[in-house]
Protein backbone atom coordinates (compact mmCIF):
# COMPACT_ATOMS: atom_id res chain seq x y z
CA UNK A 1 0.00 0.00 0.00
CA UNK A 2 1.25 3.69 -0.53
CA UNK A 3 0.59 6.07 1.47
CA UNK A 4 0.09 9.67 0.46
CA UNK A 5 2.08 11.79 2.65
CA UNK A 6 -0.66 15.00 2.92
CA UNK A 7 0.75 18.11 3.56
CA UNK A 8 -0.79 19.67 6.40
CA UNK A 9 -0.92 23.46 6.86
CA UNK A 10 0.13 24.38 10.79
CA UNK A 11 -2.02 25.77 13.05
CA UNK A 12 -1.25 29.21 13.61
CA UNK A 13 -1.30 29.85 10.06
CA UNK A 14 -5.33 28.83 9.56
CA UNK A 15 -6.30 31.44 12.07
CA UNK A 16 -7.42 33.74 10.11
CA UNK A 17 -6.95 36.78 12.54
CA UNK A 18 -2.88 35.61 12.76
CA UNK A 19 -3.02 35.68 8.94
CA UNK A 20 -4.59 39.01 8.65
CA UNK A 21 -1.92 40.60 11.27
CA UNK A 22 0.82 39.48 8.99
CA UNK A 23 -0.40 40.76 6.14
CA UNK A 24 -1.20 44.06 7.81
CA UNK A 25 2.22 44.07 9.29
CA UNK A 26 3.93 43.38 6.51
CA UNK A 27 1.84 46.31 4.90
CA UNK A 28 2.76 48.44 7.09
CA UNK A 29 6.50 47.84 6.81
CA UNK A 30 7.07 47.39 3.28
CA UNK A 31 4.18 48.56 1.07
CA UNK A 32 2.71 51.25 2.90
CA UNK A 33 3.42 54.97 1.90
CA UNK A 34 4.86 55.90 5.35
CA UNK A 35 7.06 52.07 5.25
CA UNK A 36 10.51 51.58 7.09
CA UNK A 37 12.41 52.76 4.25
CA UNK A 38 11.00 56.07 4.05
CA UNK A 39 11.38 56.67 7.72
CA UNK A 40 14.77 55.72 8.02
CA UNK A 41 15.53 58.34 5.41
CA UNK A 42 13.17 61.45 6.43
CA UNK A 43 15.11 59.83 9.81
CA UNK A 44 18.59 60.76 8.16
CA UNK A 45 17.33 63.92 6.73
CA UNK A 46 16.17 65.55 10.05
CA UNK A 47 19.60 64.56 11.58
CA UNK A 48 21.58 66.40 8.48
CA UNK A 49 19.29 69.58 8.84
CA UNK A 50 19.76 69.49 12.73
CA UNK A 51 23.66 69.64 12.12
CA UNK A 52 23.29 72.32 9.69
CA UNK A 53 21.17 74.30 12.16
CA UNK A 54 23.77 74.04 14.88
CA UNK A 55 26.53 74.39 12.45
CA UNK A 56 24.34 77.95 10.96
CA UNK A 57 23.95 78.71 14.39
CA UNK A 58 27.81 79.23 15.28
CA UNK A 59 28.35 81.04 12.38
CA UNK A 60 25.89 83.77 13.20
CA UNK A 61 27.08 83.77 16.69
CA UNK A 62 30.58 84.17 15.15
CA UNK A 63 29.58 86.87 13.28
CA UNK A 64 27.30 88.67 15.84
CA UNK A 65 30.70 88.38 17.94
CA UNK A 66 32.94 89.74 15.19
CA UNK A 67 29.98 93.06 14.20
CA UNK A 68 30.23 93.73 18.11
CA UNK A 69 34.22 93.60 17.86
CA UNK A 70 34.02 95.77 14.74
CA UNK A 71 31.58 98.45 15.80
CA UNK A 72 33.20 98.86 19.27
CA UNK A 73 36.81 99.65 18.47
CA UNK A 74 37.39 102.16 15.33
CA UNK A 75 40.93 100.68 14.89
CA UNK A 76 39.64 97.50 14.34
CA UNK A 77 36.67 99.05 12.13
CA UNK A 78 39.94 101.09 10.35
CA UNK A 79 41.32 97.90 9.48
CA UNK A 80 38.99 95.57 8.45
CA UNK A 81 37.83 98.41 5.93
CA UNK A 82 41.67 98.32 4.72
CA UNK A 83 42.12 94.53 4.66
CA UNK A 84 38.69 94.04 3.34
CA UNK A 85 37.59 96.85 0.82
CA UNK A 86 40.65 98.02 0.19
CA UNK A 87 39.67 101.35 1.20
CA UNK A 88 42.47 104.15 2.07
CA UNK A 89 42.74 107.82 2.93
CA UNK A 90 43.10 110.68 0.65
CA UNK A 91 47.13 110.90 1.04
CA UNK A 92 47.92 106.93 0.69
CA UNK A 93 48.21 104.88 -2.56
CA UNK A 94 47.60 101.30 -2.47
CA UNK A 95 49.60 98.34 -3.87
CA UNK A 96 48.03 95.37 -3.97
CA UNK A 97 50.07 92.26 -3.59
CA UNK A 98 48.75 88.98 -5.16
CA UNK A 99 49.43 85.93 -3.43
CA UNK A 100 52.26 84.19 -4.94
CA UNK A 101 51.45 80.34 -6.01
CA UNK A 102 54.05 77.63 -7.03
CA UNK A 103 54.19 76.44 -10.35
CA UNK A 104 53.11 72.59 -10.69
CA UNK A 105 55.43 70.83 -12.99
Amino acid sequence: MEMKKRFRVPAFLRNKYIVCGVFFFVWLLFLDRHNILSQYQLYTEVNQLESQKAFYRQEIDRARQDQYELLSSPEKLEKFAREQYRMKKEEEDLFIVPESRPKAN
